[in-house]
């Protein structure tokens, strides 16, 4: 943190609640929940137990909401001089810091709670590691060391179906990976999108995201060489047995679109459509794992 700790007076109200939920980045946590339930249902060909679906929820998604809430709380310096963040919480004063350290923390600690009673030890510690890879690790040493920063620390949101998958089978096998490699792989182009239309504010910071130390040209190569590799990554579940051809079908439509909108951004670069990259890459991920699911429980394959 880049200052210390104000000291004022604890004090907890509803509009007090209402702006950690904001810092809780309950959208961005969303999808993280999602993937993470996706990853339980893959990990068995039944029904996942309805005690595991739900505290693997309330504990994935209480660790989740910390780290984003940690996360916010390290960067608050940060945060008042960019347009996308500049009206977080902190910044404007709604919750101070003391109040965002403590509450982040009593979430924290109930999520991992509710791992160890009521899913398994195995999956608490993959989601602490995963808490501390980005709260710490990523936010604090990656993000303002290297333009590499979100291809490193992609590993840290790519890790949800992991989890969800250890907290049905209290192991790991090589489907959870090729799941945290899907993920890992279209971090960067989504991320990179985003940093094109920002990159005068991540500049002003002092952030080295790519398009701040290497241009517009060379992010935008990068972009399409990760989406290459992105959706070569999608086509091994069908390839190892893992998913049929309805995931097929639909992962190759997607694949297709990324890729288009992706040569087209390199060849007429607007910010109007990086923006428009960046939105379909949310929405590619949340079509490749609901895919994903419906394949699951309707398989086709090759006889």
């Amino acid at each position: 943190m880049t200052k210390a700790l104000e000291n004022k007076a604890f004090q907890i109200s509803a509009e007090k609640i209402k702006s950690f939920l904001t810092l809780c980045k309950l959208r961005v946590n969303s999808l993280i929940v999602f993937t993470a339930v996706i990853g339980m249902f893959l990990s068995t060909p039944g029904m996942v137990p309805w005690d595991i679906l739900f505290s693997g929820i309330i504990g994935i998604g209480f660790v989740a909401a910390a780290a984003a809430a940690f996360n916010c709380l390290i960067e608050e310096s940060i945060d008042t001089k960019m347009a996308r963040t500049r009206a977080r919480p902190l910044g404007t004063g709604k919750i101070s810091q003391q109040e965002t350290l403590v509450l982040a923390s009593i979430v924290g600690i109930v999520g991992l709670a509710v791992l160890f009673f009521f899913v398994n030890f195995l999956t608490m510690w993959l989601t602490l590691i995963t808490f501390f890879a980005y709260a710490a690790i990523y936010t604090v040493f990656l993000k303002p060391a290297t333009p590499m920063n979100i291809v490193i620390g992609g590993a840290s949101g790519a890790m949800p179906p992991v989890l969800g998958w250890a907290a049905v089978n209290n192991q790991l096998s090589p489907e959870a990976w090729i799941l945290f490699l899907i993920i890992f792989c279209w971090t960067p182009p989504h991320f990179w999108a985003l940093a094109l239309y920002r990159r005068e504010e991540y500049a002003k910071v002092g952030i080295p995201m790519l398009p701040v130390t290497h241009g517009e040209k060379f992010t935008l190569l990068h972009i399409i060489l990760y989406t290459i590799i992105l959706a070569i990554v999608t086509l091994m579940p069908f390839s190892v047995g893992m998913a049929g051809l309805i995931y097929l079908f639909f992962a190759t439509i997607l694949n297709a679109i990324f890729l288009y909108y992706v040569v087209v951004l390199y060849r007429n670069y607007s910010d109007k459509l990086s923006k428009k990259v960046f939105n379909y890459s949310i929405l590619y991920l949340s079509l490749i794992f609901t895919a994903f699911l419906v394949d699951h429980y309707y398989k086709f394959i090759f006889v």
